[in-house]
């Protein structure tokens, strides 16, 4: 309870003293909140005068990495921002205040278990190249049996995680008051999003693991003309600790270096949009943090452009269900097929069964046609989106946790590509490939294909058929006995069933005789007392004999 207290407290400071409420247009600011600005006159403030968008990236800086992930998630849409806001909030993506160099190389030197740094690299930049949420990164060249190698070396910043600790620990309490208090919160699952983020921050903060995902990826792609992933050296990684390939790119967000070298931006957003969809549908493993700072291009063939991935802390899956439910979903869009679309929804648990599915229909085509044959530039992602949260609450839609990376990182996308080429059409782009992907899993292809890989299985089964075929045979040969004998079972069921009501049914006469005659007729006449005498060994008899 004082760590939620005292972190509340420190989010309130950090409101006030960066003067965040300047922010809001004035017409949007409650009277409470002017209250409040009155009340707190003492309280210490930056100068008025200060940039407002650079007190913004400034007190998501002191808030910590939860707070600057969540700018770097609106750094991606310039759509959404006012152009001194997207500046500032760019910076984040990985010009955040770096820590000391020494501490890093101290740091760096405690992981490898080295007294000194040139017992494993050549070379060692004391400036970092980049400085993130989570870590920043240094160059280097790595020295291994005579071969100098240029690497980058990633190191996690000191005592992050209390921070991330106190943040989770917050949320989640605000998310189970959200779901004890708010009518209808339950169906946007609150508390299991936030469990679902705590996972992915807290899996981002292990090194080693984003060593490993970066290496699955670089499988994933190793022939691709669509992204590049470098290598990674995994001997060297530690938890807090990961060294790289260093490579030549030029940042994303750069359009007027990607122009000079020129670069073709309408098929470098086509192929940021087929990557995407590659990632998801074929691999099922994708690439969930797409935001500006960890993604490059390359400076070779300009013509033929290809991305460069960086930054492999968060990685998000899909399961074969969801899935296949979320490609039919996106086919069916593309289509213009909403009644489709809601019937999924439907069939998916996603929308409770006794929803109208022809009003859900509509709903969503309200929503979803006016964007349709429009490219990015002409779209408004805010207003669809708020139109969506509304259908959902009509129509008691519930969150899926497990989509919820998707979501962002489907954000992410769309504001790159927005970036890159607004006049990309991002349905018709993605549309044949998901549809390929949907004939291959479901077409003679798919049949084929699954057939050949379960062979090995069958093959492997073929020498026990006959016995489970002997087997299944015998079963159904002693069918007609289980049935009779289940019949007997029942029949005695019943029989048992008639003499416990019967036994019941004298045992409550006998009782009530008994009190009757107790209490109604006189008891000193022998008759009476005959009658209750009989009366209550009948229902001690009974009562004894009364069992289901």
């Amino acid at each position: 309870m004082f760590t939620r207290i005292s972190r509340l407290l420190k989010i309130i400071h950090t409101l006030l003293y960066f003067r965040l409420f300047l922010v809001l247009p004035a017409k949007y600011r409650p009277w409470y909140i002017k209250a409040l600005l009155v009340s707190t006159f003492w309280y210490p403030k930056v100068k008025a005068g200060n940039n407002s968008a650079a007190n913004v990236r400034l007190a998501l800086e002191s808030l910590g990495p939860v707070w600057i992930k969540f700018g770097q998630m609106l750094s991606t849409r310039k759509d959404l921002l006012s152009p001194e806001l997207n500046v500032e909030l760019a910076k984040l993506q990985d010009k955040v205040t770096p820590f000391a160099s020494d501490i890093a190389i101290s740091r760096i030197k405690q992981e490898l278990g080295i007294d000194e740094l040139e017992q494993v690299f050549e070379s060692f930049e004391t400036e970092p190249l980049a400085t993130a949420s989570i870590a920043q990164v240094h160059g280097a060249v790595l020295s291994v049996d005579g071969v100098n190698t240029s690497v980058v070396v990633k190191i996690t910043r000191p005592n992050i995680q209390a921070q991330i600790d106190a943040d989770i620990a917050l949320m989640l309490w605000l998310a189970q008051q959200v779901k004890k208090y708010l009518k209808h919160s339950a169906r946007f699952k609150p508390v299991q999003v936030v469990e679902e983020y705590k996972t992915t921050i807290l899996n981002e903060l292990n090194l080693a693991l984003e060593a490993s995902n970066g290496k699955r990826l670089r499988d994933n792609f190793v022939d691709s003309e669509d992204l590049y992933i470098p290598e990674i050296y995994q001997e060297y990684c530690t938890t807090n600790m990961l060294v790289m390939e260093r490579i030549d790119g030029i940042p994303v967000s750069d359009i007027d270096q990607l122009l000079a070298q020129g670069t073709d931006l309408k098929k470098l957003a086509e192929r940021g949009v087929r990557v995407f969809f590659t990632q998801v549908f074929r691999d099922s493993f994708f690439h969930a943090d797409m935001h500006p700072g960890n993604i490059f291009i390359s400076k070779q063939n300009p013509v033929e452009p290809k991305y460069i991935g960086l930054d492999f802390g968060i990685i998000g899956t899909l399961n074969a269900e969801d899935k296949r439910y979320l490609a039919e979903n996106f086919v069916a869009f593309f289509n213009r097929d909403y009644l489709k679309v809601a019937q999924l929804h439907v069939q998916s648990g996603w929308v409770p069964s006794h929803i109208n599915v022809e009003q859900f229909e509509a709903a969503i085509r309200l929503v979803c046609d006016p964007i349709f044959n429009k490219p990015l530039e002409e779209i408004s992602f805010g207003q669809v989106l708020m139109g969506l949260f509304d259908t959902a609450r009509q129509f008691e839609m519930e969150v899926q946790p497990q989509l919820v990376l998707l979501q962002k990182t489907l954000l992410y996308v769309e504001g790159l590509g927005r970036q890159l080429y607004p006049q990309l059409d991002l349905w018709q782009t993605a549309k044949p490939f998901l549809e390929d992907w949907m004939q291959e899993q479901m077409g003679f292809k798919a049949f084929v294909k699954k057939s050949k890989q379960n062979f090995p299985y069958w093959l492997e089964k073929a020498p026990q058929i006959p016995e489970l075929l002997h087997s299944s045979l015998t079963t159904i040969n002693q069918l007609p006995t289980y049935k009779q004998e289940l019949i007997d079972e029942y029949k005695t069921l019943q029989q048992q069933h008639q003499k416990f009501l019967w036994r019941l049914s004298l045992f409550t006469v006998s009782t009530l005789t008994a009190l009757a005659v107790y209490v109604f007729t006189d008891f000193d006449l022998p008759v009476n007392r005959l009658i209750f005498g009989v009366s209550l060994l009948s229902s001690v008899f009974f009562g004894f004999k009364v069992k289901p």
